[in-house]
């Protein structure tokens, strides 16, 4: 029977006395799941089987694996909680309540036809009702993890729409939950399965790439390990050496970076991989050094997370040295315990007292979680919600001192100001510059690892600024100082926040060349239909002006994410869309120049094509032959338009340096410069560049705000340099 299995292996760490609640509630659970079957063919048993299986590895106790075979009773047999409690007691019934509280609410079911935000509310709710049971008690999600871990093993018994639904979710929420807490067993299962159903066709690239070198690595590593070996041997040095596997999204990651830096798949250190674990600390460093003496370290690799471990508790050595001289090779150290814990996380800290429900070494080690519960309640949507756990929890962080040498984690990325309103909301609010490491930074400088962080305030509280809250200037990158900037801005008077708005939108228009009378267009997008209360919500920070850009594109932002473009290709309109046709000959027109995001209106022209114009473009509001117009749009972007802006500002030394290296950054390219120069000492610097749309344009122009010298910033179209060009032209 499956029983003997399970119990034979929860015997290995269990007294005899709780294997009698893990049979018992084995049977009770089979009893009532008899004839039950599940989507994939299965007995339905099958599933908590396996569930409870999982934990049995992670060797958690008698009342979660109780828990874990009876967490579907109550939901697919109609047994009640009442009857739960009377057999196994409150201990067990509160787990089967949370978990069951949290399955019911799942992804929206098959045949909904829903909008992705719908998804990523109900998305959003699930974590939430996930996390504060977690902060009751964490065994409930070593449960759901077990138990999306064994769904994600019979998925294919769903749609497709199903499965790549509850792949992404997993991906998004899941994994990085079990990376949280430091549950690495679970985490490179789930990675590995999501992406299978994600992108198969780069899975079974990768999985090709790797399996065809595995020969020829598995030589390595038994050499590596027979030398390691020996030398250890020397200083009878104990230990355990063997080869770490190498997971398919792991690599998928780092090949995506490889090519971003311009590198090769053979360059991956990390692929060959040896493992080495000791009984102490000391071990772990002299271990280290009987490596580096074998081998040649790889400049800047090698990382103490002994001495400064990860937030989710892993500690470890790593390194990577050029095996023979040129192959790649990365190296871990640590001791036995540290393993168990990188292996199994917050559940390998799990000691419970009996009727207690609470470990002491676990609970340390999710501070973050109750920080997130007390966050959480002053959060208004569960939007807002998702945001705050994938930028502030689930993120890479950084840990940063106080001057009086006190550790604060924050998200990778983040600011002084990110920093400032970690420590006290007040200290956010009155920030007024910043030291690092003793010398004076900007407010937007990216914090490191070990820097010491002096916010400097100014006497009286001004309140935050609102360019703060801007995407595309990086003064902020964690949701919780974003959350309590736009908390002090929605204290201001309504009518000053209605005001506010209103220019800041009409600012965002004039940018992009709108004009005006887009406004109740551009409200509806944010599904606001009273056009103070979208004033109001720009004031206060609830819509910034940048995300209009998004908006007008079709495309859905990334939170404090930089929106980069592509190596700079010639100008095409093989995407645009001509009534619902594509690759049709169409040209865009040098006298408004439209791009991605704006309302375009095709001209069919004589001898080339159609020209595609801007919808309020001078020229097509005045053309006679009204019948030549015709209705495109834009298809997927693929490619780099032609935009002109006009740049107003104090003439200076290095004006054009500082505009030219910005836009450099951005990966913008500059095809055409003209300057105009007045004797007031002010000067119109006009810009031809390339870029992949209104998000980027955006960007690039809220940035170039902020030169030196630079006071107004503005798209404008051909005819404000050249004679205007007439569609038939």
């Amino acid at each position: 029977m499956m029983v003997d299995a399970l119990l034979e292996k929860a015997g290995r760490y269990l007294p005899l006395e709780k294997l009698a609640m893990v049979s018992a509630a084995y049977d009770y659970a089979f009893a009532a799941h008899e004839g039950q079957k599940r989507l994939s063919g299965e007995p339905f048993m099958a599933h908590p089987f396996q569930v409870a299986l999982t934990l049995v590895d992670q060797q958690m106790d008698a009342t979660t694996l109780a828990a874990a075979l009876l967490h579907d009773v109550v939901e697919d047999t109609g047994i009640s909680l009442v009857q739960i409690e009377e057999k196994f007691g409150p201990d067990v019934t509160r787990l089967v309540e949370g978990v069951s509280k949290i399955s019911r609410l799942a992804l929206p079911m098959l045949g909904e036809h829903l909008q992705r935000a719908s998804v990523r509310e109900a998305q959003a709710e699930n974590l939430r009702k996930m996390l504060v049971a977690m902060a009751d008690d964490l065994r409930v999600v070593f449960i759901k993890l077990a138990d999306r871990l064994h769904n994600m093993h019979t998925i294919f018994a769903l749609s497709e729409d199903r499965q790549k639904a509850i792949a992404r979710e997993t991906l998004e929420i899941y994994s990085p939950l079990a990376h949280r807490l430091g549950i690495w067993d679970l985490k490179w299962q789930l990675e590995d399965l999501a992406f299978h159903i994600l992108d198969p066709h780069k899975y079974t690239r990768i999985a090709h790439l790797v399996t065809n070198r595995r020969a020829e690595r598995e030589e390595i590593i038994t050499e590596v390990i027979t030398t390691l070996k020996r030398e250890f041997g020397k200083i009878n040095l104990d230990c355990d050496i063997s080869g770490r596997p190498k997971h398919l999204y792991s690599i998928a990651q780092k090949i995506e970076r490889y090519v971003a830096q311009g590198r090769q798949f053979d360059e991956i250190y990390d692929l060959l991989a040896v493992r080495v674990l000791v009984d102490t600390v000391s071990e772990c460093y002299h271990a280290i050094g009987v490596v580096h003496n074998l081998w040649h370290p790889i400049p800047g690799s090698f990382d103490d997370y002994i001495a400064n471990p990860k937030p989710n508790g892993y500690q470890s050595l790593h390194t990577a040295v050029l095996f023979r001289g040129t192959t790649p090779l990365e190296i871990q150290v640590r001791t036995r315990d540290m393993h168990r814990i990188a292996e199994y996380g917050v559940a390998a800290h799990w000691r419970y007292k009996d009727g207690d429900g609470k470990g002491s070494s676990a609970e340390e080690r999710i501070g973050w979680l109750r920080q997130l519960i007390e966050w959480h309640r002053e959060m208004a949507g569960s939007e807002e919600f998702l945001e705050s756990v994938k930028t502030d929890i689930f993120n890479d962080q950084v840990f940063v001192f106080t001057p009086k040498g006190e550790i604060r984690d924050l998200p990778k990325g983040s600011t002084p100001i990110d920093f400032a309103y970690r420590i006290h909301t007040d200290l956010g609010n009155r920030v007024a510059g910043a030291k690092v490491n003793g010398r004076m930074v900007s407010l937007d400088y990216q914090l490191g690892n070990g820097n010491v962080v002096e916010i400097l305030t100014s006497k009286k509280s001004r309140g935050p600024s609102r360019d703060w809250l801007s995407p595309n200037l990086g003064f902020v990158k964690s949701s919780h100082a974003r959350d309590k900037i736009r908390q002090w801005f929605k204290k201001q008077e309504r009518h000053e926040n209605v005001e506010l708005g209103r220019g800041m939108l009409d600012k965002e228009l004039k940018h992009l060349g709108l004009d005006v009378g887009d406004r109740e267009r551009i409200a509806k997008l944010f599904k606001y239909d009273n056009m103070d209360d979208f004033f109001a919500a720009v004031g206060c920070g609830d819509v910034s002006p940048q995300t209009i850009a998004f908006k007008l594109s079709g495309q859905e932002q990334e939170p404090s994410k930089p929106v980069l473009g592509t190596p700079f290709k010639p100008t095409s309109t093989a995407g645009i869309q001509v009534m619902g046709t594509g690759n049709l000959l169409t040209n865009l027109a040098r006298c408004c120049n439209p791009v991605p995001g704006d309302l375009i209106i095709g001209y069919v022209t004589r001898n080339r094509g159609i020209t595609i114009h801007r919808h309020d473009c001078y020229n097509v509001t005045h053309e006679d032959e009204k019948d030549r117009l015709v209705h495109v749009e834009w298809g997927r972007p693929a490619e780099r338009y032609p935009v002109k802006m006009q740049v107003e500002a104090w003439d200076r030394v290095g004006l054009v340096r500082d505009i030219s290296t910005l836009l450099a950054e951005e990966k913008v390219n500059i095809s055409n410069m003209n300057v105009n120069e007045r004797k007031d000492r002010t000067t119109s610097l006009f810009f031809d560049v390339e870029t992949t749309g209104l998000p980027q344009l955006s960007r690039i122009m809220s940035r170039i705000e902020t030169v030196l010298g630079v006071t107004n910033v503005t798209r404008v179209g051909e005819e404000h340099s050249s004679s205007q060009h007439h569609p038939k032209a």
